[in-house]
């Protein structure tokens, strides 16, 4: 079973999932879903588009440089079945994807660094253009008029009421 790249936005496309169009000169263009498709025949750049994974990685979002990823590669030549080999090949993918994941966290997490600050100055600010709209909660104990009347229902007006509805 082969698993197939969508040539818009770079996901998996699975066997008997999603459409192919085929142009005169025997480009095969594969798609994994309808969206991509669509956005195809509109001419779209997938490095333009938001949601692509070309537009992630041209923008710094997902990791591109990363000697795991040359695992991933397509290979056309089989290899003579070799038990051990392949043994030892399932052993190492593990490990692999550990490494994968440990690097995306730290991709990640340098890639998020100075987001709290960011949002605490900008928090700050806002605070700072709308400090007129806080009231202090002594304000609030002494002048009842700040807060809004509390609203009681009773039972028997609230059944009146759906039943009137239902008719």
């Amino acid at each position: 079973m082969r698993l197939e790249k969508c040539w818009f936005c770079s996901s998996t496309e699975y066997p008997g999932h999603g459409i192919q169009f085929v142009r005169n000169d025997a480009k095969i263009f594969r798609f994994c879903r309808s969206k991509c498709h669509k956005n195809f025949k509109m001419k779209r750049n997938p490095r333009k588009v938001k949601w692509t994974k070309a537009y992630r990685r041209l923008h710094g979002k997902d990791m591109t440089q990363d000697s795991t990823f040359e695992f991933e590669k397509k290979r056309n030549r089989p290899e003579r079945y070799d038990r051990n080999l392949t043994e030892n090949t399932l052993k190492a993918i593990k490990k692999i994807d550990k490494v994968r994941v440990d690097r995306e966290a730290r991709h990640h997490k340098l890639r998020m660094k100075g987001k709290k600050a960011k949002d605490q100055r900008e928090a700050a600010k806002e605070l700072e253009q709308g400090i007129h709209l806080v009231k202090a909660p002594q304000a609030l104990a002494l002048d009842s008029s700040l807060t809004l009347p509390k609203i009681t229902v009773n039972v028997s007006q609230a059944k009146d009421a759906n039943d009137r509805m239902e008719e």
